[in-house]
């Protein structure tokens, strides 16, 4: 259990301390028996937490006897500026004269810089080795303590128990006090942890630190954000990862299993990608499979894997491979009324049971996973508005199309709003909004982008489909807002302000200064 293995750590914590010749917090601690629980789902506790604890301890260790990131920093900035000088050294142009003055100014500093870091460096690692030597003598003044109880030399245990042992811990003390506050430090934090399991899964040190109920609370309101019109769909999504991040669901299933239904272009993907952006730290942590490729009775072995001796044996599965490699994901699979029947069986167990045997015979946790399928299936009907009548049409489609058993596995069946003249104009604001921000950072220099109300309506007139739903609304900003504004820029029309706008022939314009 995750107490056992925090106690068990804790039993462990002086030796690696003595080991490596570093500090080890309590929280460090608890962060590895709880970031390897979370995020390293392939080994068993305490034996990861362990491992993670180790190497924090060596990477610690490595960055006091290494060169520290400010110096090696500072000697590297010195080193371009060296190439740079030897380069302008056959240019006899004024410009370059006046380079590499600047370069002599700048490097001078550096120097200067280097030298004081040099020195602090050095006098911290001084001060280090000296208490890692005291921590030493420490260890060998308790044994000599231990072996003079045990011989019934008191006179001996006296002196080490009341003179030898509380002075190394006073001077201990003391070099650690003088060594806190500089280049180097000799503790291993749970950040440690962290970034050793960041390294691991590709996961900010940041977003694995904060806490799972800033992120769910936070989660409604980022949701919403994203994606515009659909806000019954994403309550009912939020009140099921709620009650899972509660304990209230059942712990042997996934996070949540639903069923997207609706037109194309309303936000069923976009749903998911910000889940999988704000539950599980980044759009990456999605896997998307597009059924429509497992049409074939043969295609199942594919998403498990070939049984041994048949050709695709080593690759792993589709589906438990990348599941088993980002074990907190959303998995997404596109247009699942295409899937063949065989399919479905797996999709059972997965949903009932959060878990799945691959081709290898490993078995894959699909309990820290977010199932989202969706479906076009009935789109027809909701084009023209989610009310009880196309709802109970649909729902006959799906009846039709899939086994009772399992509709009843899914958590929920959400049903997807076509968009409205109002939610159109939001989704054509937030594009133009997104260009407006990219400009803002823009390396080469800050535009401010400003638009019209009557560039909004006409790129809602000329863009929208309720075939395709917002997808075209994109395209044609790039093609009508973004490209023009990119001709401008490189001619130099717009060099500071533009402004989106549309003239009386039914055309974007843009102008600027």
């Amino acid at each position: 259990t995750v107490e056992d293995s925090i106690a068990i750590l804790r039993g462990l914590k002086s030796r690696y301390e003595a080991h490596h010749g570093v500090q080890i917090t309590d929280d460090a601690l608890i962060s590895a028996v709880m970031l390897s629980k979370r995020y390293i789902t392939d080994r068993f506790l305490p034996d990861k937490a362990i491992d993670l604890v180790d190497e924090a301890c060596a990477r610690t260790r490595m960055q006091i006897d290494s060169v520290p990131e400010p110096l090696d920093e500072c000697n590297r900035k010195i080193m371009q500026l060296q190439i740079e000088r030897v380069s302008l050294k056959n240019d006899t142009s004024d410009s370059a004269k006046k380079r590499v003055q600047e370069m002599n100014k700048e490097e001078a500093e550096l120097k200067e810089k280097r030298d004081q870091l040099t020195l602090q460096w050095q006098n911290q690692k001084a001060v280090l080795a000296k208490a890692k030597q005291l921590q030493e003598s420490l260890d060998k003044a308790d044994l000599d303590l231990e072996k003079a109880k045990a011989d019934a030399d008191y006179e001996q245990a006296a002196k080490l128990q009341y003179s030898v042992i509380p002075g190394l811990k006073k001077e201990i003390e003391t070099a650690k006090n003088k060594a806190s506050d500089g280049l180097l430090s000799e503790v291993v934090t749970s950040n440690s942890i962290a970034q050793v399991v960041s390294q691991a899964t590709g996961i900010p040190v940041d977003r694995m630190t904060q806490s799972e109920s800033q992120r769910v609370l936070g989660l409604k309101a980022a949701l919403e954000k994203r994606v515009i019109g659909q806000d019954q769909a994403i309550e009912r999504v939020y009140d099921c990862i709620l009650r899972s991040r509660a304990g209230i669901q059942d712990p042997s299933r996934p996070i949540g299993s639903f069923l997207f239904l609706g037109p194309t272009g309303v936000g069923k993907t976009e749903v998911a990608k910000a889940l999988a952006a704000n539950l599980f730290d980044d759009e990456s942590q999605m896997v998307r499979i597009d059924m429509s490729e497992y049409m074939e009775k043969y295609s199942v072995s594919r998403l498990i894997g070939a049984a041994p001796g048949y050709v695709g044996y080593e690759e792993g599965g589709q589906l438990t491979e990348a599941v088993r490699r980002k074990p907190y994901s959303v998995v997404l699979l596109d247009e699942i009324e295409k899937a063949h029947p065989d399919v479905f069986n797996i999709l059972l167990q997965i949903l009932d049971d959060g878990r799945l045997t691959d081709g290898k015979g490993r078995t894959v946790d699909f309990r820290n996973t977010i199932i989202i399928m969706t479906s076009n299936l009935g789109s027809e009907y909701l084009l023209k508005g989610v009310d009880k009548e196309n709802v109970e049409n649909v729902q006959k489609l799906l009846k039709a199309t899939f086994k009772p058993e399992f509709l009843n596995r899914i958590d929920d069946i959400l049903y997807f709003n076509p968009l409205t003249d109002s939610v159109i104009d939001k989704i054509v604001i937030k594009f133009l909004d997104q260009l407006k921000d990219r400009m803002l950072n823009r390396e080469n220099g800050p535009i401010e982008i400003t638009y019209t109300d009557a560039a909004v309506k006409l790129i809602h007139k000329l863009a929208y489909d309720p075939a395709y739903g917002a997808r075209p609304i994109r395209r044609f900003i790039q093609d009508h807002v973004e490209t023009p504004l990119a001709a401008k820029i490189v001619e130099n029309i717009v060099t500071k302000k533009a402004v989106i706008d549309a003239n009386d022939a039914g055309e974007i314009v843009i102008s600027g200064n």
